[in-house]
């Protein structure tokens, strides 16, 4: 997370060495690809098991048109170089008609003009980085981290009715200006402004009091953080150790987890997530039935990351059996162009992947809470919390 991403130049080179127009034979299996971190500082091992095991039980089921689908899901390390080749080693060397269920910090921006160059189309199972969402070959199944940041602040001062929020800001690579944008529609909508921002806050930080005094000093009453789980971790103690403990935290997708829910024990005023998908910690809910017995089957974690991944692979499985004759990266990137929106209960918002230039119409997310000695999440709402149209 805390590497920059200066690597364009690397993608490029290595780009002018793939080849462009492959595809799999007319007869034999369909490859589909994905890059993922599968290893490294930060891994989302989740969304490729989870688009694997749609796949394989679609195979089960007898393919698509007789034929079985053949998942490659490489490996990037989260390292540019690793993203590089691994985008080439699946769409260049395996012939993939198209990339499902990826899940990277940075594959996006290291991969969209390759994959513009050979003409292939992803439907990543967790965007991450700005290109995800501006890129006319790249459309991800999730909100990402971007509208993710509008939600949080609207539930935030639309429904708890907060005046005083701020706003630390962990910054990766060229993620800024995304973020500002994020904060800027928020005030767009309501009118408001953040209190106070800190875009200097690290990754990984060893100490997270500074950032904290500061915040508090500055009349903060709730706080919008974008951390991985170890940073708010540290944050939330941060608050704790100073006696803070009326802050309200509006935190993003990224902290939904189990694991992160038992290791809080003082959440201040509360810590509240818009989740990206219905919120799987509800087990009965009839939305994730499928996911969830899909995952436990093949013994897959229960998280965010695995429903992207299985809406990912579930929503292109859709568009490849609605295909007429040959199934090549060319008909399937004209399929996903000209596809119907596709609506399914885990998600606020029909997917499309279309022929748009940019793609983030994914802007709903279901808002939750952490309470201080909880140790688990709780639905706050009946219904999907959406960004208005502008």
């Amino acid at each position: 997370m805390r590497k920059t991403l200066p690597v364009l130049a690397i993608a490029v080179l290595l780009a002018a060495a793939g080849c462009a127009g492959s595809e799999a034979g007319a007869n034999g299996p369909i490859v589909v690809g994905s890059v993922n971190a599968l290893s490294g500082a930060a891994t989302f091992p989740e969304a490729s098991q989870a688009a694997k095991a749609v796949f394989d039980a679609a195979n089960a089921a007898g393919g698509v048109g007789g034929r079985k689908i053949e998942y490659k899901a490489i490996d990037d390390k989260g390292d540019p170089a690793a993203a590089a080749a691994a985008a080439r080693e699946v769409v260049g060397g395996d012939q993939a008609v198209a990339l499902v269920g990826s899940s990277s910090l940075i594959e996006c921006e290291i991969n969209e003009k390759y994959y513009e160059q050979q003409k292939i189309l992803s439907m990543p199972g967790v965007g991450v980085d700005p290109a995800c969402f501006s890129s006319p070959n790249i459309a991800p199944v999730n909100v990402g981290p971007f509208h993710d940041m509008t939600l949080t602040l609207l539930y935030g001062s639309e429904v708890l009715k907060q005046d005083d929020i701020c706003a630390l800001l962990e910054i990766a690579g060229n993620t800024l200006p995304a973020y500002q944008a994020a904060i800027a529609e928020w005030t767009k909508i309501t009118g408001k402004k953040l209190k106070y921002v800190d875009s200097t806050v690290p990754y990984g930080g060893s100490d997270y009091t500074p950032y904290i005094v500061k915040a508090r000093a500055a009349g903060c009453k709730a706080i919008t953080v974008n951390p991985v789980e170890p940073d708010s971790i540290g944050q939330l103690k941060a608050a704790q150790a100073q006696g803070w403990t009326d802050v309200t935290w509006l935190l993003l997708t990224s902290v939904y987890s189990e694991n992160y829910a038992k290791a809080i024990s003082n959440a201040g005023a509360g810590v509240y997530v818009p989740a990206e998908f219905y919120p799987f910690t509800d087990a009965a809910a009839p939305a994730n039935k499928d996911w969830r017995e899909l995952m436990a089957k093949n013994g897959i974690p229960l998280t965010s990351f695995s429903q992207g991944g299985y809406l990912a692979a579930k929503y292109f499985l859709a568009v490849l059996r609605g295909m007429k004759g040959d199934i090549t990266r060319e008909t399937v990137s004209k399929a996903l162009r000209e596809m119907q929106p596709i609506s399914d209960p885990m998600v606020g918002t029909p997917y499309v992947f279309g022929p748009a230039q940019a793609h983030h119409d994914n802007t709903a997310g279901w808002p939750i809470k952490l309470a201080t000695g909880a140790g688990k999440w709780e639905l706050v709402a009946q219904d999907w919390l959406r960004i208005p149209q502008q």
